[in-house]
């Protein structure tokens, strides 16, 4: 008896006496409250009645990426704003928190992979002609890092106030484009015509920046953070190439070469985003500084 009065005990933790239960008091916030939970997990409705297996996996996998693309646009904006004060170290810390955003996002394909092509095709036709390629959280992020598309607000059009927001997206210096405000500010000579170009249209890049960033990378010493900034940036280009490559990668194992639900080549559209890049500058000065190490 004693021995399974000690097995209770220790299978119950109980609650501490100083433990808030009363919520009778409507000023006291619950932890429901504070994240709006009955509204967040009453958003996860399904296609069919009764809902496929695989639906609910379906749904939340993309809910919570569009979650995580809505805090790294947040977080991109304020290194915007950092970088437009000189403030390198909020600015670093920024990037780091986008980086490990971005890893939270690469992972969410690995749950997606344990949904098969049979599970898929259970429920694919309920989805119409929607797409991923319609999210305006993503269109948002690619904006700001650069990636000035203007054909791709077509597939908002019948949304005015998606528009609106991403007509103001679009007009914004992008994050590079702050980078350039930056280094001009630095006392480099970055081209006027660079500091106020027409900013609804990509930068792809300029050989008078290409030096700039080559003196950086060859005096380290005397311009590190700006060199420290340089590739985080770069790092962030790299985590989105790979989220880029592993979306692309998830969807050939789930319908292979198929078109997409809203209307694309599928696999091979996904793909074409491989060849995008956002800091030109960064990549270009890889390659002469390496010429000129070897010349």
């Amino acid at each position: 008896m004693a021995d399974q009065n000690k097995k209770n005990r220790l299978s119950q933790r109980g609650i501490e006496d100083t433990l808030v239960t009363d919520f009778a008091d409507k000023h006291r916030k619950t932890y429901g409250d504070f994240l709006q939970l009955k509204t967040l997990l009453s958003l996860q409705k399904t296609f069919q009645d009764p809902a496929q297996p695989d639906e609910m996996l379906f749904i939340i996998i993309h809910q919570v990426s569009e979650l995580w693309l809505k805090l790294m646009h947040h977080q991109l904006v304020e290194v915007r704003r950092f970088l437009r004060q000189d403030d390198f170290g909020p600015a670093m810390k920024n990037l780091d928190r986008i980086k490990a955003i971005q890893r939270q996002l690469i992972a969410a394909w690995d749950t997606l992979l344990t949904m098969t092509p049979a599970d898929y095709m259970t429920f694919r036709h309920a989805l119409g002609n929607s797409s991923g390629f319609q999210s305006y959280g993503y269109r948002q992020i690619e904006f700001i890092l650069g990636n000035k598309d203007t054909s791709t607000l077509k597939v908002h059009e019948h949304d005015p106030e998606v528009m609106e927001m991403l007509n103001a997206a679009l007009t914004k210096p992008s994050l590079y484009d702050e980078v350039l405000q930056m280094l001009a500010r630095q006392g480099f000579d970055v081209p006027q015509e660079l500091l106020e170009r027409d900013f609804s249209q990509p930068y792809t890049g300029d050989p008078r920046v290409v030096k700039i960033w080559t003196e950086i990378y060859r005096n380290t010493d005397k311009y590190w953070d700006l060199y420290a900034l340089a590739e985080k940036l770069m790092d962030v280009e790299s985590l989105f190439q790979r989220w880029r490559f592993d979306h692309a990668t998830a969807v050939e194992r789930v319908i292979g070469m198929q078109p997409g639900t809203g209307g694309s080549s599928g696999v091979a559209f996904l793909r074409k985003a491989l060849e995008l890049k956002f800091f030109h500058d960064l990549y270009d000065m890889r390659s002469e500084l390496m010429y000129n190490q070897g010349a």
